[in-house]
């Protein structure tokens, strides 16, 4: 009697077992940092833990240094004095000032766009604010978009600022590290890709805009901690790179209304070494392109698009900031073919910059930090 009930109960768990089992994704091989035939040579040193740098139309350099300081560097290395107006920030371990980005109209507007952690009711919460460059101030400091809810607690704040093609602009969050709880509540903007105008205004094509319950500018959700955001030159597509727990950084390709699972699904484990979620895969929510375990502790992305250094054309850069690193990934049909670490020993590689001269710049996150040039040759 009981026969016909087991069979199809059987076939649903084996059905359940196969697309488990199909749905893992691709671990990386933990290369060792190779020689390069490149050199990495300081353009600035001297900076205060910095943490987001974008150049200038005219060569220059504006940076964010995480304790509240924004700043400029003129092309032959020289450290302005730090910029007036910059917004009040909440600093304590991983929290401060944040990324840096320029409008995609920069040249008639002089907008800058920054985020960093605000302190308010709560405590604190990622915040996204633009000011009107003009000579050593930011004036006009309006804040544009800010996390909800404001919580306690120093760490997980994301967060990249990316224009994409249209105009509208990319902000990444984290999960506070002790909210992981709010992950996958779509009232909340905890642990999401969030999408806005430029001027912090809602796109009507949101995927959630119009779901009672729903924050409107969320883009994706499911995610813990993401440091490191770019847009494909080739297809316009937002890629990410986030912090997971221990064994699982992420590669990602955030797609609208998405759910990238943390914390139900994981390839990591908590610091502890305490299972955490359900597993690696589940319905309804999407698998990494690629991850990492040994972690990489992955923070800025960049695709390289200049022809300075050959067979570097259309990689994935990524930073490593534990072991330390320059991360290069080459992608075929949206998959990583190959994996290559290269400057071991340059410390930890906070953001990845193309220069408008095409050489990489990296961002070297320390207390008495700087800003490389890789240089194509020894």
């Amino acid at each position: 009697m009981s026969f016909p009930v087991l069979r199809p109960a059987v076939a649903v768990m084996a059905s359940v077992f196969l697309a488990t089992a199909v749905a893992q994704a691709p671990r990386s091989p933990t290369p060792p940092a190779i020689d390069a035939p490149v050199s990495a040579k300081p353009v600035v040193t001297g900076l205060d833990n910095p943490w987001g740098m974008a150049f200038l139309p005219d060569g220059r350099m504006i940076v964010t240094e995480q304790p509240g300081r924004v700043r400029i560097v003129d092309r032959d290395g020289r450290l302005s004095e730090p910029l007036t107006g910059v917004p009040q920030v909440y600093t304590s371990n991983q929290a401060g000032l944040l990324d840096v980005t320029l409008s995609p109209n920069f040249a008639s507007d002089n907008l800058v766009y920054l985020s960093f952690s605000e302190p308010g009711e709560g405590g604190a919460g990622t915040a996204v604010a633009r000011a009107r460059l003009a000579g050593n101030a930011l004036d006009n400091l309006q804040v544009i978009w800010r996390q909800v809810p404001k919580t306690t607690g120093p760490n997980h704040w994301g967060s990249r600022l990316v224009f994409a093609r249209d105009g509208t602009l990319f902000v990444t969050t984290g999960d506070r590290f002790t909210q992981r709880d709010r992950v996958q509540d779509l009232s909340s903007t905890i642990g999401k890709v969030v999408r806005i105008n430029a001027d912090g205004s809602i796109p009507a094509d949101n995927p959630f805009a119009k779901r009672d319950g729903a924050r409107p500018e969320i883009w994706s959700y499911g995610h813990r901690n993401i440091q490191g955001a770019a847009i494909d030159p080739a297809t316009g597509e937002l890629w990410t790179v986030e912090h997971g727990a221990r064994g699982g950084d992420e590669l990602n390709r955030p797609q609208a209304g998405r759910n990238y699972g943390w914390p139900v699904i994981t390839y990591g484990v908590d610091y502890s070494g305490v299972k955490i979620g359900e597993g690696t895969s589940k319905a309804g929510m999407e698998q990494p392109v690629y991850y990492w375990d040994p972690v990489i502790a992955p923070s800025g992305a960049l695709f390289y698009t200049g022809d300075r250094y050959p067979g570097w054309k259309g990689s994935l850069f990524v930073g490593s900031l534990n072991p330390g690193a320059l991360v290069r990934l080459e992608l075929v049909d949206g998959r990583v073919r190959k994996e290559e670490r290269y400057l071991g020993s340059a410390g930890r590689v906070r953001d990845i910059v193309q220069g408008p001269d095409g050489l990489l710049y990296l961002v070297i996150d320390q207390s008495n930090g700087s800003i490389l040039r890789i240089d194509p040759g020894k």
